[in-house]
């Protein structure tokens, strides 16, 4: 772990105009840097750098960060990896903390285990141009598949020997250790203790790490021995675990991020092929079934996945297999199906790239009409087997975190299946619920509880859902709820540490602006639902948290008279500043979707974006800071009221449910109607605040 004193030495040397420009090339436009952006497409520069604020910005995609951020969305690295690569160009020397004899004896391990594998790959690479078994089994094996002796190289592709303990007699004669060798699984050891090597008479597919390090090793025979396995694999290792590798992906991250879509296959050569005939965002998953790890690897480059199997009926059941977890993950998965009888390595080699690309924009359908398509091959007409068939895309629909999403795929499959909406759409909530899936549900469930025991239900006076209908819309004013999370956001990290004087009945109190938010929320049980903002609103609790209870000990040791200093409140009478969390905290936080949140708050707020909301409620904030007792009190109003009217919005689905219960019925009815007396409530306040 790298201590916060050297992290600190990195960012204050990193000069984000020299990193970024080391990638893009900069144009000077007034005080900033001008580029197209390297990680989407585009024909007008919309990529901006900040050297005065330490950031870059892309206008386009919405991309944003620092200097170490930038690193690690262009190169694929992790925030360790991204912070020892600034450090290497500034000079500075990384110090991590001490580790214990056990953990510096396994990275010392692990490091040797890469050196021995990058000199593993190159010795197969060379046994396959050098020497004449290589040359005529493995170079004419990769050129017979239509290889470019560039691909080759570029894929680092080779050959191991077919005597059986050529490659371990060269790396023992190099000076790699036994141990090594037999823990990457480049050496295997015989029950009578002799060496052989794993992949004799193989030709050789290196396995490198997002970074580009090799780790691993697929081998395929070149004998027609049926009781010969076709491929060998590298065993798990320190190095090396399959389920979190995507092989290809070293060539594929820069195209995906820039073409925002990840190409999916299955094999070595699916991949090579493909990448030679111009579809470079092409991996494959190493030949194991897909995995969870390696859907999120994919994520840090693009959202965008489609998946290309081969055309038998194989290659249509991995593909239904591996959608149903890219949809859990969140991603958009769209499937092509090839041709009978083709792969996407055959498919490649008998086309050029322009033509191989037209095919996939062309071909490419979403999960659902491709998995309905497939399944209701053999169902015909029988209606048991329709309902199973509605039952499985049912289930993978349930999958979908987006609720938007989720609701477009409903009414298109019971279009498709003839199905009423209304069935699917409860079908769908049953199983996300069933299955604990529901985050958004469960939160507004624990939202009602806590609105049901709030004072304000127990008040006196009816009012219609009609007349609460329309004090709400003149509340909110139109606002949505991502508007009110960013201000929510933005106040909470601009000015979490400031005091403002707020009038309660006839006495004036001093309020602090992050107690406002964070309790009011967490009192409601209100949790932020846009992604981003609630990132960056989680990392300012964590941080908010851990400065309080700093403070709460220090003020106890004061108490026992630890401190010759007493902390005394100003001659005014004001309560001493909590800690402060400034925002450059979070433009250099380690967490990309964080860092980027900050960046688009600052850069929003110097465009004069979020004041928009003000102006819908009649309030001109010239100066954010002097209206803090203005705007937040009123701020946390708007966003519980945008919150309830979703909830009652939830509710009212419901009653739309025919299968509902006369007990479910009265249930749901009575929380509408406390509901909209809360709506009330707000509504008074509201205007209070307004008078």
């Amino acid at each position: 772990m790298i201590d916060k004193a050297t992290v600190d030495r990195i960012y204050s040397a990193a000069n984000v105009v020299e990193i970024v420009g080391d990638f893009v090339t900069l144009k000077k436009k007034g005080v900033n840097y001008q580029a197209c952006c390297p990680f989407h497409s585009e024909k007008t520069p919309s990529f901006v750098v900040s050297p005065t604020k330490g950031l870059f910005k892309c206008f386009g995609c919405g991309k944003g960060g620092n200097a170490v951020t930038f690193v690690m969305e262009h190169e694929g690295m992790t925030y360790p990896e991204a912070l020892k690569y600034v450090a290497r160009k500034y000079g500075i020397e990384v110090e991590e903390r001490e580790l214990s004899p056990e953990e510096t004896r396994r990275n010392d391990d692990r490091e040797s285990m890469l050196i021995v594998s990058r000199w593993a790959a190159e010795w197969f690479e060379q046994q396959m141009t050098d020497s004449d078994e290589g040359r005529s089994v493995a170079l004419s094996y990769f050129r017979g598949r239509g290889f470019t002796d560039e691909i080759i190289k570029k894929f680092g592709l080779g050959y191991c020997p077919a005597s059986g303990e050529a490659m371990t007699k060269a790396a023992l004669g190099a000076g790699y250790r036994e141990e090594f060798l037999v823990g990457t699984g480049l050496t295997v050891r015989r029950d009578d203790g002799r060496l052989y090597d794993r992949f004799f008479g193989r030709v050789m597919f290196p396995i490198h790490s997002v970074s580009g390090r090799v780790t691993a090793f697929g081998g395929r025979t070149m004998r027609s021995d049926k009781r010969t396995a076709k491929y060998v694999n590298s065993p798990e290792s320190e190095i090396y675990h399959k389920s979190n590798v995507l092989y290809g992906l070293f060539f594929a991250k820069k195209a995906m991020a820039q073409q925002d879509r990840c190409i999916l296959v299955e094999g070595y050569t699916d991949v090579i092929s493909m990448y030679q005939a111009g579809v470079e965002n092409v991996v494959a998953s190493s030949g194991t079934s897909l995995t969870t790890e390696q859907i999120r690897l994919i994520a840090r480059f693009t959202k965008n996945i489609t998946v290309i199997y081969d055309g038998d009926a194989a290659g249509v059941a991995a593909s239904l297999r591996g959608i149903d977890m890219i949809l859990r993950e969140g991603l958009n998965v769209r499937v092509v199906p090839l041709p009978e009888g083709e792969d996407p390595d055959s498919f490649a080699r008998g086309r050029g790239g322009a033509e191989v690309r037209e095919y996939i924009e062309a071909s490419e359908e979403d999960f659902i009409a491709f998995k309905t398509r497939a399944l209701l091959v053999g169902a015909g007409r029988d209606p048991l087997r329709r309902a199973e068939v509605v039952t499985d895309i049912v289930a993978s629909i349930a999958e979908i975190p987006d609720p938007i999403v989720r609701s477009l795929y409903i009414r298109e499959t019971a279009v498709t299946l003839d199905v009423e909406q209304q069935l699917v759409a409860g079908e769908v909530a049953r199983k996300r619920i069933s299955h604990g899936s529901d985050r958004q549900t469960r939160e507004f469930i624990r939202s009602q509880q806590e609105l049901r025991r709030a004072e304000c239900f127990s008040e006196s006076g009816e009012s219609s859902s009609e007349t609460a209908a329309a004090a709400s819309r003149g509340i909110t004013g139109g606002s949505s709820m991502d508007e009110l999370e960013k201000e929510l956001v933005k106040y909470l990290i601009k000015y979490g540490d400031r005091y403002f004087d707020y009038k309660e009945g006839r006495n004036m109190v001093s309020l602090n602006v992050a107690a406002i938010i964070i309790n009011d929320l967490d009192a409601n049980g209100l949790v932020l639902q846009n992604m981003r903002y609630k990132s960056l609103y989680d990392s300012y609790i964590e941080l908010y948290e851990k400065r309080m209870a700093e403070l709460e000990a220090d003020e106890e040791r004061r108490a026992r008279g630890e401190y010759e200093h007493q902390m005394r409140r100003s001659d005014d009478g004001a309560p001493p500043p909590l800690p402060q969390i400034g925002l450059h905290h979070f433009i250099n936080h380690p967490d990309p979707e964080v860092c980027n949140a900050a960046v688009d708050i600052l850069t929003d707020d110097e465009n004069y974006v979020v004041s928009k909301l003000w102006e819908k409620h009649d309030i001109v904030v010239t100066s954010e800071a002097d209206r803090l007792s203005d705007t937040v009190p009123r701020l946390v109003i708007l966003y519980k009221s945008k919150a309830i009217e979703a909830i009652i919005d939830t509710l009212k689905q419901q009653l739309r449910d025919e299968a509902l219960s006369d007990e479910a019925l009265a249930d749901v009815t009575y929380r509408i109607a406390a509901l909209n007396k809360e709506r009330m409530t707000i509504a008074r306040k509201l205007s209070r605040l307004i008078l």
